[in-house]
């Protein structure tokens, strides 16, 4: 991988409040496959991968400034975020220059576009990223990361139908590639209506059509958390909800949790949908489990919902606080790569 995702949340702004959980959030919406990791030991990629060392020898030294900036900050002691971004500025203009001779000296190698697209996209550049990767693909359409980043561009800026296109794309060229499935399903989820009119399906049949991508994402990953809970967040959508499914998909990501923030994460998660389905005594045990500091203001609110729900006659005027927003997956993943928005549908060979 290239360049740090934490970058993105470093140029965009506020360091000192980011809890450890976003950071590790801030990674997972944007770590893809690279390109040169499963590459030829050509001259080319072997000079390609010296580069990409090195970014990534940057990226780390860079998410340490972060981190030790963030520590000193407690501390009354952290430099001012513009300053901090003065430096990461400096040390990422090594790796720009790089990435640029590289293309100068070989303008027509596909991988090194991606790469540098990579880049770009990593420190917030969308514009130039989409130019690159409209090059990439140009120079060589088969390469399927390009392909879903392409979608994940359509996705975010539209129209929306060519990121249905892009993705099926790179399915086709790598069927493989969980990332794809995921990406995929959470487009569907988000725009139901467009997926409704484009691929002439009713309501039910497009969250079926979600869950099947989510599922076939997890199948070739069966041990990636972010994916398992994304299959099981998207059970908020459904109305009625499917609770037995909804509990089993949770029951799934428990089991994969990573630590105890992602473990109490769920926990939420299963009071929510226990509450709803009635399972008051479950839902308030799961509450019980929660003790890290960052989810007590959520496990309050939710206990109060709970509280109402179990006994109306109790309810207030007084507000709960803001919306908690489980229904949504979490952004779609960037693959190392992603491409570009035009006024009309992608190339497709």
């Amino acid at each position: 991988m290239a360049v740090s995702i934490l970058l993105i949340g470093v140029l965009g702004a506020a360091l000192a409040t980011n809890q450890p959980a976003a950071l590790r959030h801030l990674v997972t919406e944007t770590t893809g496959v690279s390109l040169s990791a499963a590459g030829t030991n050509s001259p080319l990629a072997l000079e390609l991968q010296k580069i990409e060392d090195q970014d990534d020898a940057t990226a780390a030294e860079v998410d340490r400034m972060i981190q030790d900036n963030m520590e000193f900050a407690k501390k009354g002691a952290g430099v001012p975020n513009d300053e901090l971004n003065r430096r990461i500025r400096d040390k990422l203009d090594v790796s720009r220059k790089a990435y640029l001779g590289f293309i100068q000296r070989h303008p027509n190698y596909a991988e090194g576009r991606v790469a540098y697209a990579s880049f770009l996209h990593d420190t917030g550049d969308e514009e130039a990223e989409y130019e690159q990767l409209q090059k990439a693909r140009d120079l060589d359409p088969t390469i399927p990361a390009v392909w879903n980043n392409l979608a994940n561009y359509y996705g975010e800026h539209g129209p929306t139908t060519n990121a249905f296109i892009c993705y099926e794309k790179a399915i086709q060229l790598d069927p493989t590639e969980p990332i794809y499935f995921n990406n995929f399903a959470t487009t569907v989820y988000l725009f139901r209506k467009d997926v409704r009119e484009f691929y002439h399906l009713n309501e039910q049949q497009v969250f079926d059509k979600a869950m099947g991508l989510y599922s076939k994402a997890l199948s070739l990953d069966p041990t990636n958390f972010i994916m398992a809970s994304d299959l099981a967040m998207s059970y908020y959508g459904i109305k009625p909800l499917r609770t037995n499914d909804a509990l089993v998909a949770w029951t799934n990501a428990l089991k994969l949790a990573r630590d105890e923030i992602e473990r109490e994460g769920v926990y939420i998660h299963f009071a929510r949908i226990e509450g709803q389905a009635g399972m008051f005594a479950d839902a308030h045990k799961r509450l019980d489990a929660v003790t890290n500091e960052m989810y007590l203001d959520t496990k309050r609110r939710v206990a109060k919902m709970l509280t109402v729900k179990e006994h109306p006659e109790l309810a207030t005027n007084e507000p709960i606080g803001p919306p908690i927003v489980f229904d949504a997956p979490p952004k779609k993943a960037s693959d190392d790569e992603k491409v570009v928005q035009t006024n009309s549908p992608p190339k497709v060979p």
